[in-house]
This record gives structure tokens, sequence and C-alpha cells, in this order.
């Protein structure tokens, strides 16, 4: 008696799941049951990376949250030809996380500039404290003007204190890469402050 269990016919399921980047692309065109697969797959990574730069549980899963919401809603600005789905997804988790950290340091600052102005600091301190700012925004500027993959390193290294092995590993690259793009980075950084006036 034939087996008709092994015929040529086509099968019933798909031997294996769809991919992150399959997944992204119904989500695009709403699919909710498709985010669901996006989210057990990439929350986990968009976490430990929102960790590493922010160093605090409770604000990197706020930075999770925002990240997977931002991903629901632009979803179909994806492009598979570009890249791989999780490489997208933590570069807008990246960014999101950095922009968190700017915030909190803006805060921070104007917080001492207004104890400062409180505390009645004398004429020479205040004169010291706009110097010290105006140095601040040079540098501020200078950081912006540089490109992109010279600026995330500079600003993980020196404003996060990441080490250039810890680095890498946040931005998927080897530490070699990072070294050499960090003292490109310096080089370019001196070269602007120099030109600033």
């Amino acid at each position: 008696m034939p087996d008709t269990h092994h015929g040529e016919g086509p099968r019933p399921h798909p031997p294996t799941s769809p991919t992150v980047e399959e997944l992204l692309i119904r989500v695009a065109v709403g699919d909710r049951s498709a985010f669901t697969g996006v989210y057990e797959s990439l929350a986990p990574h968009v976490m430990g990376l929102a960790c590493r730069i922010l160093r605090d549980v409770a604000q990197a899963e706020e930075v999770t949250q925002d990240v997977m919401v931002e991903i629901w809603r632009t979803a179909d600005r994806y492009r598979p030809e570009r890249g791989a789905a999780k490489a997208w997804v933590l570069t807008l988790a990246h960014r999101r996380a950095v922009d968190r950290v700017r915030h909190a340091q803006a805060a921070t600052q104007r917080e001492r500039r207004a104890g400062a102005l409180i505390a009645g600091r004398e004429y020479d301190e205040v004169a010291e404290a706009v110097e010290a700012r105006e140095e601040q925004q040079a540098v501020h500027h200078c950081v912006e003007q540089l490109a992109h993959l010279y600026r995330i390193p500079l600003l993980l290294a020196y404003y996060q204190g990441l080490t250039y092995l810890e680095v890498a590993a946040s931005l998927s690259v080897p530490a070699g890469t990072v070294k050499s793009r960090m003292r490109t980075a310096l080089r370019l950084l001196r070269g602007c402050l120099e030109a600033h006036p």
C-alpha cells in the first residue's frame, strides 16, 4: 500500500519560522502577530544595548519600550536591501539611548547653573563659568561636526565611560576599528577646536 504521507505535494506548514526581516515587512502593513515576533526576537538586544549606554535598568526599560513603539509606527521605513533588521533596530535604540543621556546631561547643567545663581557667586567665579560654558559649547559644536562613525565611539567612550572593548561590543565592530576611529575622531576634534573662534 503506497505511503500517502510522503508525496511530492506541498506541506501544510513551512519548516522554518519567518525571519525578523520578513516579520518587519508584515509589521509595516499592521500585522500585530508579526510585531509580537519582532518584539520577542529583538527587545532583549535593545534592552542590553540601552543598559550598556544608560547604566540604569529603569531608563533602559523605558528606552526599550520607546524603541519598540517606534518600530511599530515606522516599520515601513525599514529597507531589507540596506542591512539586517537587527542592525536597523539597534541603530534606533542607540539613537534613543544617546538622546536620553544628552537630555539628562543638559538638565544637570541647567540645574548647576541655576544653583550657581541662587548661591550668589562672586563675579570672577561667574566669569569662569561663562568661559567654561563657551568652551563646552565649542566642544559640543565640534563633536556634532564629526561624521557618525567617528562621533558615536567618542560619545560612548568619553561621555559614557565605556572601554574600547565595550564600545566595540555595543557597535558590533572590531576593537581595532574602534581604536582607529577614536584616533581619527580626536585628531579631527582637535583641529576643529583650534580653528574655532
